[in-house]
């Protein structure tokens, strides 16, 4: 995936309007727009950059989709999830079960 589908994404996870991260960036909400329809409107590395720190995440994950300071972090994250998964009910952790499963399947596969 690349900038547009990610932002989108990311957009949607966080519940965030265009609106709202413009306002946040200082980036005009037409420009944003443009990002998220116009397949060949990638933004200048300063706007990416304003657009993940708006967003809490790093531009390389914007344009790649991975983020290679997650890795330093796994043993933190791992804690906390664990953290998380103890609050859940047999129904949502047999959901997160399946789920963990299908994405280890779709990262196992080679990537360039």
């Amino acid at each position: 995936m690349g900038f547009k589908e990610n932002l989108k994404a990311e957009l949607s996870y966080q519940n965030v309007l265009v609106k709202e991260l413009a306002e946040k960036t200082g980036i005009s909400k037409r420009t944003i727009d443009n990002y998220l329809r116009d397949k060949h409107s990638d933004p200048t590395a300063e706007n990416a950059v304003k657009i993940a720190q708006a967003l809490g995440v790093s531009a390389e994950y914007l344009v790649t989709g991975r983020d290679s300071t997650l890795k330093k972090d796994n043993g933190k994250t791992i804690c906390h999830i664990v953290s998380e998964l103890q609050n859940l009910d047999a129904y949502a952790l047999e959901t997160v079960l399946y789920l963990s499963k299908r994405l280890g399947k779709s990262t196992s596969s080679p990537q360039n």
